[in-house]
């Protein structure tokens, strides 16, 4: 049925007195055409091609922004995972690109651009390998620029030679940027079954089968959900609590879609996806664990944990797809702990671990996310907790993703602050029994027979 603006006008409330807003919208472009053999040169045409199409993007969604009351606090690009379009340059060193894209979502005025990126799930080309080694340095010469890797997928299995490498990847990139408590990290996500249209950073990349530019917008409202939760009377049974959540996941979506359709109308591209995510943030009320301890646990991390988000996460999703036809991208609820105040409070408390985590990252959006560890953690163990959470996406056929931080020169219950939307949060305790015989093994670790079947 047709959007109108009538159902935007039936969202003010949320908007003001629950921090209703449009997490981000994301102008998705090609740079194929940006391919060649001269590294400088193929930055000089990305740097290019992403200001001559996106030069509008930032005065558009302002625009919009003004024109349906709607806040949209992120304004983002992603491109086509570079790994592809630097495959036939001839030299080691990617990180000109890597500069050439920062320096282009400086000029236009978006928060991240995202798309460093390589798809390895089943073995590394020569160009991936690149870019994977060239992550420590691409990262910590810039300050916009999002990265990501995606290790394994259920068809494909896990690339174990991949983790190992980014294990020390993590490592270096973190001890690069010691002075900010390690935050080139922040930027770069290690993904299985990464999807190829999510808005959502640091994890975006523009992926095959897109088209030449698209755009799509990842809603979100924590707040919103909170409060239709907390307006329930304590002893409403389950049923209702999850059809309260799908009523207002419906709501928020509408709104979604009218914003991120007019952006992509004025903007003169398609229409891609609209991300059905709840994503918080560092400001208070804007937070998945109070909407899990609104839903009657004491606690985020408490026993009923993973049940209550496995509930927030299914209702989401179930209320956004009846009000769109074009889901996609993530869609459900992110847990990432700096990013979210109360997950980082629950934390520092002892109260939520990262075993516990694991567990909720089974029926959660994503995954591991924005977890800040000691600045010592062996490269080995950090290899071993990506492979454990790609297990869990390989498995159950799901997206997961691992953004670890070792913060140098902290340790367990220091505090790391990275500003922003990034947030900051404690250093938490992790396992350092060693798992090094096994990571470093290699190979690749076979997909589950049922990811054969069509």
């Amino acid at each position: 049925m047709p959007i109108g603006t009538a159902e935007i006008l039936e969202t003010l409330g949320m908007i003001h007195a629950d921090k209703l807003d449009i997490r981000t919208v994301t102008l998705g472009l090609d740079l194929h055409d940006c391919a060649g053999s001269d590294i400088h040169d193929v930055a000089r045409r990305v740097r290019e091609k992403v200001l001559k199409k996106a030069g509008n993007l930032v005065r558009i969604a302002t625009e919009v922004e003004a024109e349906y009351g709607i806040p949209i606090i992120n304004k983002r690009v992603s491109v086509t995972p570079i790994a592809w379009v630097a495959a036939a340059c001839e030299t080691d060193d990617y990180t000109p690109i890597a500069r050439a894209l920062d320096s282009a979502a400086l000029e236009l005025g978006v928060d991240f651009i995202g798309g460093y990126s390589a798809l390895v799930q089943k073995d590394m080309t020569i160009a991936a390998r690149r870019l994977i080694r060239s992550l420590p340095q691409a990262l910590s010469g810039t300050a916009r620029l999002c990265a990501s890797v995606n290790v394994g997928s259920t068809r494909a299995g896990i690339n174990l030679d991949a983790i190992v490498m980014l294990g020390q990847v993590i490592r270096e990139a973190a001890a690069l940027t010691a002075d900010t408590g390690g935050s080139a990290c922040a930027r770069l996500v290690v993904f299985c079954n990464a999807v190829d249209d999510n808005p959502f950073m640091a994890g975006a990349f523009y992926g095959a089968g897109e088209g030449e530019a698209a755009l799509s917008v990842g809603i979100s409202g924590p707040g919103t959900v909170r409060a239709a939760v907390q307006a329930l009377d304590s002893t409403a049974d389950i049923q209702t609590l999850a059809e309260e959540v799908k009523r207002i996941a419906f709501k928020i979506t509408r709104a979604g879609e009218v914003v991120g359709r007019r952006c992509a109308s004025l903007l003169g591209v398609p229409f891609n996806i609209v991300d059905l995510s709840l994503a918080p943030t560092p400001a208070p009320g804007d937070s998945i664990g109070d909407i899990i301890e609104a839903m009657g646990i004491a606690r985020v991390g408490s026993p009923g944990t993973t049940a209550a988000l496995a509930l927030l996460n299914d209702a989401v999703k179930r209320g956004g797809a009846m009000a769109t036809s074009r889901a996609g991208g993530l869609s459900g609820a992110f847990i990432p702990v700096t990013e979210d105040a109360t997950m980082a409070r629950r934390a520092a408390e002892g109260v939520l671990t990262i075993e516990k985590l694991e567990a909720m990252t089974s029926v959660c959006s994503v995954g591991l996310d924005m977890i800040v560890i000691p600045g010592d953690t062996s490269p080995e163990t950090i290899s071993g907790i990506i492979a454990d959470e790609a297990a869990i996406g390989m498995i159950n056929n799901k997206t997961t993703a691992v953004r670890l931080i070792p913060a140098p020169g902290k340790k367990v219950g220091d505090h790391v602050e990275f500003g922003g939307l990034l947030g900051g949060g404690p250093v938490m305790a992790v396992n350092t029994h060693s798992c090094a015989a096994f990571v470093h093994r290699g190979g690749r670790i076979p997909a589950p027979l049922r990811g054969l079947s069509n």
